[in-house]
């Protein structure tokens, strides 16, 4: 990292309210609340009635939760699980546990009800804290035998079943704010090294694991994050992540860390609260900035032919604007090093092009960051690789991305593009602390420079390990402190990390050929037929695709040929798909012929979670998909 990057950061961190002297992350809520203590922490707009706190009003609460929980007997170290979507009073719950000394053991209240009842048995939970009464409803006929002594509703309806809970006292959120107020709060001595929380792992296959973050794990992620952006009470923060996903989760304590106000949406109501509420931050996954961006575009296909081609022209411009700025900037991916003659040649370019690029953005692109409030400062992409179309199209219409990497095994931020040297198609440098290493799959010796391998990270973020699982944990953490990531990557000279794959999901050919599938599957997610798309061929002679057209686009197409698309098997359907796919792969920056996708079928069903086809933050649960599937993977290589 160079010294101006090592400057920057510390000048960050200058300006971020200092925690170096705290131990754990309930010793936050008191430090912000006094500088802070009206300014508006949490608010959401969609609950009934709406739901707010200030900070004063955040920190007394989660005093009063904890003073309940300690009232009916919770000791420290005791295992709560709390199953809820997103809420004001979920944070309240989360930091209420930690600050009775407990641990929770956290959970969307729309997983499935096995993996629930999984991790409700798995995590030795005394107590359960649960959405509402419909949830607890899903659960109720299968935990009178888990040995509950009490559960919480963070409702306040009324606290009553019919059955039978095993002896566990039922109360509501204000029954239980009740107690809290009726009993002193007895502080508890938490230590950075005490496990601060049970994290579940998404995971594409199988029963999650146990992940156990100490409270020194988490608050790497307010120092990380720290270092990177500087936030503050004047900002806004849109939320529409699951926020017991460690993603979420971890980024919401770092900008209510620093004062910040966080909105709780969703994606019924995301677009209509980007107009509303002006965020300046926002943390996702790709498949959200996907469908803002084929909003846009579907925006654009419903314009007067002239305009469409106006608006295709400025695009096409623009993008030529942004990749001459690229290099003269030495953030071309594809050339780090340009010589003298390409930087001058880039100057005359993106001279030429600017005012052509000023004209776009006054008749296009700042309507599109109008729709999203107009004040973002940075959108915070995670959660999976973000597509090379999406970083161009962002870029072009001035709405910045930072890219990062993590998992949950590792708070989960390890890396995070900075602002000063955003790399698009990289995954960011290292947070201060933490250091990377690439080594040989099959040897486990590191490798050069800029080659490929299996990506190793040692930091202060790093999980202490698998809940009950020390043989999971041995082989995820080796004697030396670095944790396998099970990615596969590359660093550049500046410290960039580059993710390529995951290791368990490359492709190997007949011919010996390995394919990673993440980035031919991005280049193809650029036509605007295909909406989703995973590849398959492991152990056959060429690659081949499931793919879930973008059913919009594709009946305008079939209405301007006058086509009938009822049959998606159709000769004409079939060949735009061939088209497109074959151009897309093709113009993949990095393109080999054995990428070619040779053979597919058209699904006229989306992967979507309810269907168990993806994970809560929307990644493909690839072995899922290849079981559904199967008799289809299979007719596409007969």
């Amino acid at each position: 990292m160079t010294a101006a990057l090592h400057e920057q950061e510390k000048n960050n961190w200058a300006k971020a309210i200092d925690y170096n002297n705290i131990a754990a992350i309930p010793e936050v809520w008191p430090v912000v609340a006094a500088q802070h203590g009206d300014h508006l922490a949490l608010y959401d707009p969609h609950t009934n009635p709406e739901t707010k706190y200030t900070y004063r009003q955040l920190a007394d609460a989660i005093n009063q939760f904890a003073a309940g929980l300690q009232a009916l007997g919770v000791q420290p170290e005791e295992k709560i699980a709390l199953f809820s979507e997103n809420r004001p009073r979920w944070m309240v719950a989360d930091q209420g546990i930690m600050t009775a000394g407990a641990i929770d053991a956290v959970r969307g209240a729309n997983s499935d009800k096995a993996e629930l009842l999984f991790i409700l048995n798995n995590s030795d939970s005394i107590g359960l804290v649960v959405q509402d009464i419909t949830v607890l409803n899903k659960l109720a006929g299968d935990i009178s035998g888990q040995g509950l002594r009490f559960i919480i509703l963070l409702t306040d309806e009324a606290a009553e079943l019919d059955t039978d809970l095993g002896g566990a006292k039922l109360m509501n959120f204000s029954e239980l704010m009740a107690l809290g107020a009726e009993n002193t709060l007895t502080p508890v001595k938490l230590q950075r090294d005490r496990t601060a929380t049970l994290m579940y792992t998404s995971g594409t296959s199988g029963m999650p694991k146990g992940v156990m973050l100490s409270q020194a794990n988490l608050l790497s992620q307010i120092y990380g994050a720290s270092s990177v952006v500087n936030v503050g009470p004047t900002k806004k923060v849109l939320s529409i992540l699951p926020i017991w996903h460690c993603y979420e989760r971890s980024f919401e304590y770092f900008t209510l860390s620093q004062g910040c106000t966080q909105i709780y949406t969703d994606i019924r109501n995301v677009k209509k609260d980007f107009k509303n509420h002006s965020p300046q931050y926002m943390v996702a996954v790709p498949r959200l900035w996907e469908s803002i961006y084929e909003g846009v575009q579907k925006n654009f296909r419903d314009q007067p032919e002239s305009k469409q081609k106006l608006v295709k022209f400025f695009l096409d411009k623009s993008l030529e604007y942004i990749q001459a700025k690229r290099t003269l900037a030495g953030l071309d991916l594809d050339n780090m090093s340009a010589t003298g003659g390409q930087k001058l040649m880039a100057r005359l370019r993106s001279l030429y092009l600017w005012p052509i690029h000023q004209v776009g953005d006054r008749i296009v692109y700042s309507k599109v960051r109008e729709a999203m409030g107009g004040q973002v400062d940075y959108l915070v992409s995670g959660g999976g690789s973000i597509a090379d179309h999406l970083e161009d199209f962002y870029e072009i219409v001035g709405i910045e991305i930072l890219g990062g990497y993590g998992l949950t095994e590792t708070a989960p931020i390890t890396h995070v593009r900075r602002p000063w040297h955003n790399l698009r198609g990289a995954d960011g440098q290292a947070v201060p602390g933490t250091e990377t290493l690439i080594v040989d799959l099959a040897t486990r010796q590191p490798v050069p420079i800029g080659t490929p391998g299996l990506v190793l990270v040692r930091g202060p973020q790093v999980m202490q390990g698998y809940y009950k699982n020390p043989e999971a944990t041995t082989k995820a953490i080796d004697p030396e402190g670095w944790f396998d990531t099970g990615d596969l990557g590359q660093l550049t000279d500046m410290g960039d990390l580059i993710i390529t794959g995951r290791a368990k999901d490359t492709i190997v050919l007949t011919n010996g050929e390995n394919i990673e599938p993440t980035p031919v599957e991005n280049a193809c997610l650029r036509s605007p037929y295909v909406d989703q798309i995973m590849l398959v061929g492991q152990d056959q002679k060429s690659i081949g695709a499931l793919i879930v057209p973008n059913t919009e686009a594709l009946e305008q197409w079939a209405a301007s040929k006058g086509i009938d698309i009822s049959d998606l098997n159709s000769k004409p359907v079939q060949d735009l798909f061939k088209k497109e796919l074959k151009r897309e792969v093709a113009n993949r920056p990095g393109y080999r012929p054995d990428e070619r996708v040779s053979t597919f079928v058209l699904l006229d069903e989306p992967f979507t979670i309810e269907n168990g086809l993806l994970t809560q933050t929307m990644k493909v649960k690839r072995p899922k998909v290849s079981d559904r599937y199967g008799d289809a993977i299979a007719a596409l290589f007969a």
